[in-house]
């Protein structure tokens, strides 16, 4: 068993002071709790504005800002989860989230798949490596961003990788409820495995976020969940509960999915 913290909050667009700050606190706060691990939201350490990070981040901040967090992990002995802007390697510039363990060291990185809306696309481009799944306190670990979670086969990609722990940086904006409420549940409860999703809460240079901070278990029961306001989540999560879903109705192990394969094709199999 492992305790979980979901920082929900308010970033100040491009104040890397104020943001990795509040990133610090809730650190020092999990980590008093016994937490072994803080999820932060999307892009929080510059906060979400994909097009005034398009037009005014320093990326040469980048190796700085990285050390600065993963100090905080090891200051606090917490494990962390951020996401950044980061260079593709082609020109461009993609939305990233990094694991680090409780010493700072980097353990997973991700690159986002699903861009969503018009601002995203224009200041970024899209991954397109598969989650990878890594070893964390006793938890296969995994991760999406945002958007990335709304998709079935993201979620299953990371399940079938062995992923007992999904950590997702968000960044949703109001008026769309029914995806931590409804769809994570959902998620979790199909692939058999926590879905842990941390938003943004406030104002942020136009755009009014959600909240509504999740932690769903493997049988699609609700662990943990915030309102619209500033919050740190805290939910206790272990591998035996995601292992006992997929024994008790084996999802993953009855999956045919090269009849799928055929299905989305047109192709026909033989009777």
């Amino acid at each position: 068993m492992m305790l979980l913290a979901v920082l929900q909050a308010n970033a100040a667009v491009l104040d890397v002071d104020a943001n990795l700050a509040a990133i610090d606190d809730a650190a020092r706060r999990a980590a008093a709790a016994g937490a072994s691990l803080l999820l932060t939201p999307e892009l929080f350490p510059v906060g979400y504005a994909p097009l005034r990070i398009d037009a005014e981040f320093d990326y040469a901040m980048l190796p700085e800002l990285r050390e600065r967090l993963a100090g905080t992990a090891r200051r606090h002995g917490v494990g962390l989860v951020y996401s950044l802007p980061a260079p593709d390697g082609h020109g461009g510039h993609r939305i990233t989230a990094t694991l680090l363990d409780r010493t700072g060291n980097t353990l997973l990185d991700y690159g986002k798949v699903h861009l969503f809306g018009e601002d995203e696309r224009k200041a970024f481009s899209p991954a397109s490596d598969a989650p990878a799944v890594v070893g964390f306190e006793g938890l296969q670990a995994s991760l999406l961003i945002c958007y990335d979670v709304e998709f079935p086969e993201a979620v299953r990609a990371a399940a079938v990788r062995g992923a007992e722990l999904l950590l997702v940086p968000t960044a949703l904006s109001a008026g769309f409820d029914a995806v931590p409420q409804v769809l994570l549940r959902a998620r979790a409860l199909e692939s058999q495995l926590t879905v842990a999703y941390a938003n943004h809460s406030g104002h942020e240079d136009g755009c009014d976020f959600a909240g509504g901070s999740v932690v769903a278990g493997p049988d699609g029961a609700l662990l943990a969940s915030s309102g619209d306001g500033p919050a740190l989540l805290f939910a206790e999560v272990s591998a035996d509960d995601a292992r006992a879903a997929r024994e008790k109705v084996p999802y993953l192990r009855e999956r045919r999915p090269e009849l799928y394969r055929e299905w989305e094709t047109g192709e026909t199999g033989a009777p």
